[in-house]
Protein backbone atom coordinates (compact mmCIF):
# COMPACT_ATOMS: atom_id res chain seq x y z
CA UNK A 1 0.00 0.00 0.00
CA UNK A 2 0.93 3.58 -0.62
CA UNK A 3 0.42 6.57 0.42
CA UNK A 4 -1.64 7.45 -2.71
CA UNK A 5 -4.15 4.97 -1.22
CA UNK A 6 -3.71 5.50 2.48
CA UNK A 7 -6.67 8.61 3.06
CA UNK A 8 -9.18 5.75 2.49
CA UNK A 9 -7.87 3.05 5.21
CA UNK A 10 -8.14 6.40 7.43
CA UNK A 11 -11.46 7.65 6.38
CA UNK A 12 -12.44 3.91 6.45
CA UNK A 13 -11.66 3.60 10.09
CA UNK A 14 -13.01 7.01 11.09
CA UNK A 15 -16.37 6.07 9.66
CA UNK A 16 -16.65 4.15 12.58
CA UNK A 17 -15.88 7.10 15.41
CA UNK A 18 -13.67 9.73 15.98
CA UNK A 19 -9.86 8.71 16.77
CA UNK A 20 -7.07 9.37 18.46
CA UNK A 21 -4.46 10.20 15.92
CA UNK A 22 -1.61 8.04 17.29
CA UNK A 23 -3.56 5.07 17.34
CA UNK A 24 -4.60 5.10 13.62
CA UNK A 25 -1.55 3.24 12.58
CA UNK A 26 -1.64 0.64 14.65
CA UNK A 27 -5.32 -0.16 13.89
CA UNK A 28 -5.12 0.33 10.00
CA UNK A 29 -2.63 -2.74 11.11
CA UNK A 30 -5.40 -4.72 13.08
CA UNK A 31 -7.90 -4.01 10.80
CA UNK A 32 -5.96 -4.57 7.61
CA UNK A 33 -2.98 -6.50 8.04
CA UNK A 34 -0.23 -3.82 6.76
CA UNK A 35 1.04 -0.55 9.04
CA UNK A 36 2.52 2.73 7.80
CA UNK A 37 4.71 4.70 9.14
CA UNK A 38 3.70 7.13 11.35
CA UNK A 39 4.66 10.23 10.05
CA UNK A 40 3.25 8.87 6.55
CA UNK A 41 -0.56 8.50 8.76
CA UNK A 42 -0.35 11.36 10.28
CA UNK A 43 1.01 13.22 6.72
CA UNK A 44 -1.96 12.11 5.22
CA UNK A 45 -3.94 12.87 8.07
CA UNK A 46 -3.14 16.18 8.49
CA UNK A 47 -3.76 16.80 3.96
CA UNK A 48 -7.03 15.46 4.86
CA UNK A 49 -7.88 17.78 7.47
CA UNK A 50 -6.93 21.05 5.58
CA UNK A 51 -8.88 19.83 2.36
CA UNK A 52 -12.23 19.03 5.00
CA UNK A 53 -12.16 15.56 4.54
CA UNK A 54 -11.46 14.91 8.42
CA UNK A 55 -11.88 17.42 11.86
CA UNK A 56 -9.99 17.78 14.71
CA UNK A 57 -12.17 17.37 17.87
CA UNK A 58 -11.34 17.66 21.47
CA UNK A 59 -12.69 14.71 24.07
CA UNK A 60 -11.57 12.94 26.91
CA UNK A 61 -9.74 10.10 26.52
CA UNK A 62 -9.52 7.00 28.01
CA UNK A 63 -7.71 7.94 30.82
CA UNK A 64 -9.88 11.32 31.41
CA UNK A 65 -7.45 13.68 29.49
CA UNK A 66 -9.01 15.64 26.88
CA UNK A 67 -7.16 15.35 23.32
CA UNK A 68 -7.34 15.89 20.46
CA UNK A 69 -9.41 13.34 17.91
CA UNK A 70 -9.97 13.16 14.06
CA UNK A 71 -13.59 12.67 12.90
CA UNK A 72 -14.99 12.48 9.46
CA UNK A 73 -16.65 15.39 7.97
CA UNK A 74 -19.74 14.80 5.55
CA UNK A 75 -17.10 15.69 2.33
CA UNK A 76 -15.18 12.90 4.06
CA UNK A 77 -18.48 10.97 3.87
CA UNK A 78 -19.26 11.60 0.87
CA UNK A 79 -15.51 11.15 -0.29
CA UNK A 80 -15.86 7.41 0.87
CA UNK A 81 -19.27 6.86 -0.37
CA UNK A 82 -17.58 7.70 -3.70
CA UNK A 83 -14.81 5.90 -3.30
CA UNK A 84 -16.79 2.60 -2.15
CA UNK A 85 -18.79 3.18 -5.74
CA UNK A 86 -15.91 3.71 -8.14
CA UNK A 87 -13.74 0.29 -6.54
CA UNK A 88 -16.96 -1.91 -6.62
CA UNK A 89 -17.79 -0.89 -9.77
CA UNK A 90 -13.61 -1.66 -10.79
CA UNK A 91 -13.92 -5.20 -8.97
CA UNK A 92 -17.09 -5.85 -10.72
CA UNK A 93 -15.36 -4.56 -14.68
CA UNK A 94 -12.55 -6.57 -14.17
CA UNK A 95 -13.69 -10.24 -12.77
CA UNK A 96 -17.11 -10.07 -13.17
CA UNK A 97 -20.10 -10.77 -10.96
CA UNK A 98 -21.59 -13.86 -10.51
CA UNK A 99 -19.31 -16.11 -12.11
CA UNK A 100 -17.88 -19.15 -11.15
CA UNK A 101 -14.70 -19.37 -9.18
Amino acid sequence: MTIENLWLYILTLLRDGPKYPYEIPDLIESRFGWKPARVTAYIVMKRLEMDGYIRMVRKKGDTGRVRNYYELTEKGRQALAGAEKFLRELISALFGEGEPD
